[in-house]
Parts: C-alpha cells; structure tokens; sequence
C-alpha cells in the first residue's frame, strides 16, 4: 500500500473505464472501509461550498433497519465519489486486457462522496449493530475530482434524470413490506378491486379501465387498521380486509355497476366521490371506527352505506371531498369526508373529529353526531 510517488496510499482491485474522454474506475470495497475512507462535506458549509446536499439524518434509521434486519437479503446500489488528487492504475499482469489493475489512492486525499453520502452514514451505524457485514461489499465508482465546479456539475448531472418509482409500481415489488402485500392479495382476489386495481401508476387516465391505484388501496388498508408506515398485519388482519371491503362492495352499488358493466369506469370516475383515493381512504377510516365500535354487528351496519349519494354534485362533499370543485386527497378532506359517512352510519364522532367538523362545516348535521 506504499506508492514510490505518493507515500502510503490505498489499493484497489479495480476496472478502468473511459466515460466522455477522462478514465473512471470501478472497484469493490468492504464495508468496514467505507466509514473510515469517504467523507461528505459538513454541514456547515455553505452549499455552494459543497458538492452534494446536506445529509438528511432522518433517512438514515430506516436504512439502517434495512441493512440490519436483511443481512442475507439486502440490495445496496455503488457509491460514486471524486478523488481531488491525482491516483496511479497499475495494469495486471496475469491480465489479456489492459483496463483491470489496481488502484493507488494516496491515504491523505480528500475523497468526496457525489452520490451515495446517506448510504454511507447507515453503512457506518449499521456496522454497530451488526458488525459481521464488515465483510460484505460494496461497488464503489471513482472519478478523479477536477475541482469543486466539476464535483458539483457531476452531482446534478447525476440526480438531474433520476426518478422514483411510483408509490403503486414500489408497492407492487415490495415483498418486505406487508401493508403492500395485503393490497396486492385484495386487487388480486376482492371486488371490486381485482382486474380494476392500477398496479404500476400513482393516477388514473380518463380513458383507463381502472378504478383505484394499488398506493390508494395500500393507504385505504393502513386507515382501516390504524396502521402506521411499517406495522406488520396479522392472518386474521387479512382476512378482515377482505371481509370489510367485500361487505362495502355489496353495499355500493355504482361499484357493482362498473363490475356488471353497467356503467363506464371513466364516468364512474367522473361523476363520483367513491372512485377516488380520498373516497376509498375515508371508507377505510370508517371501517375502523365501526369495526371498533361494533365487532360483531358492523357488517349489518355497513349496509347503511347503500343510502349515501357519493355523487360530487351533492353539496354534502363540498368542502369536504371537494374544494372548488376538484377532489383533495388531504389528511383534514379525508377525515371530513369520514365525518359524514359516519354521521350516515349513525357513529359518533370523535372530540377531535367533532371540533374539525365544526371548524369547517359549522351548519353540518354530522357536527352533532
């Protein structure tokens, strides 16, 4: 690890490669080495001081908890950073081609991270707690850093085009996560949602055949237990869900004339509140509410739902569903809307529920269930 040149340096097995005329290397590194190697810039710098944006700490526990709680299953994509000193490639000897070698980093060179600096800091607290993927890897792409204006042009050039999954397509890939796995059994298996479910959009086109998003149905289920992001759902839990949604399914008939094709999917979705995310998030609100007040008498409840007009032109949803004239999937809409399923249910409205109701619709009949 001692370079003739540059004193000590760090050695890695490396491929080298030439991207728009300059050389880059890729190498694989153990990641008992990155904490210790790679740095980012601190916080106090100011940004246009630094070549990648701050470190966002809330982030970095649910990393954590994925890397720890998968040791034999995770997924962690390479790190790509600047080297801000000049590195040497020594070609392999027992090696037809000419680009695999190692790579000498000297030790006192300042290596920023461009992309990857939150993976780093769970890779760090992660080790902590579970110190045998000391041994794992990490591929690791190194550019050789041209100053602070290339180091920031690579940083945007790198997250210009980069683009999240949509919440549905994550949800309908995610295997970890049981909340998705319990929408992906509902738009497979229970009216009205099999063959109706979007599974890869996070919205509906005019003309889509479709009823929901698998995100809204995602959501719809956590609000119909009480679920925050990452509780675990029980068998009888599933089994729950699909009762509840079955018995609201035969309690709404604009859902079984779209089924029957009776009437359109793109008319449906036109003219009522109930074939969108804020309609089908407030039912399972609702669900929760009524299961919880009547675990034994709720699917004879249900059966009220039959009375509700779901049409927007009702000046029930005004404010409620609708905020001139256009459907809000807010968390206030969505339990305004719940407000008046209940009072349609003859349920009680929370304290909270209560004073929302009568901050927003203060001549609402639902202020005084």
């Amino acid at each position: 690890m001692k370079s003739a040149q540059d004193g000590y340096c760090f050695s890695f097995p490396a491929v080298r490669g030439i991207q728009a005329g300059k050389p880059f290397y890729i190498a694989t590194c153990p990641l008992s080495t990155i904490p210790k190697i790679f740095v980012f810039d601190e916080d106090e710098v100011p940004p246009e001081l630094r070549a990648q944006r701050t470190l966002n700490k809330a982030r970095i526990p649910e990393m954590v908890r994925y890397l720890v709680d998968n040791p034999d299953d995770y997924v962690f994509s390479a790190l790509t950073v600047s080297v801000a000193s000049s590195v040497s490639f020594d070609e392999s000897e027992h090696s037809e081609s000419s680009n695999l070698g190692t790579l000498r980093i000297p030790m006192n060179a300042q290596i920023l991270i461009n992309d990857g600096q939150h993976r780093r800091a769970a890779i760090e607290a992660a080790l902590k707690e579970r110190p045998e993927l000391a041994y794992d890897n990490i591929p690791v792409l190194f550019f050789v850093d041209e100053g602070l204006t290339r180091s920031q042009q690579m940083f945007a050039d790198l997250n210009k085009y980069a683009v999240k999954p949509s919440p549905s397509l994550a949800a309908l890939y995610d295997s970890r996560d049981e909340s998705s796995e319990l929408a992906r059994y509902l738009a497979q298996k229970v009216k009205p949602f099999a063959g109706f479910t979007e599974m890869e959009k996070s919205s509906i086109s005019s003309k889509s055949g479709k009823l929901f998003t698998l995100s809204s149905l995602k959501q719809a289920n956590r609000a119909l237990f009480g679920k925050g992001m990452k509780d675990c759902f029980t068998e009888q839990e599933k089994e729950l869900a699909a009762e509840f949604w079955q018995a609201v399914y035969e309690s709404t008939p604009e859902w079984q004339m779209v089924i029957n094709k009776q009437l359109a999917p793109s008319q449906f979705r036109q003219e009522y509140v109930h074939a969108h995310g804020v309609g089908l998030h407030a039912l399972g609100s609702l669900g929760c509410a009524l299961i919880t007040a009547q675990p034994d008498e709720w699917k004879e409840t249900i059966k009220k739902l039959i009375n509700v007009d779901w049409k927007k032109s009702n000046p029930i949803w005004a404010n409620r569903s609708m905020l001139h004239g256009k459907l809000s999937k807010a968390s206030t809409n969505i339990m305004l809307t719940t407000n008046a399923l209940k009072h349609a249910l003859s349920l009680s409205l929370t304290p909270d529920e209560r004073t929302l109701e009568n901050q927003y619709i203060p001549n609402s009949e639902a202020s005084n269930g």
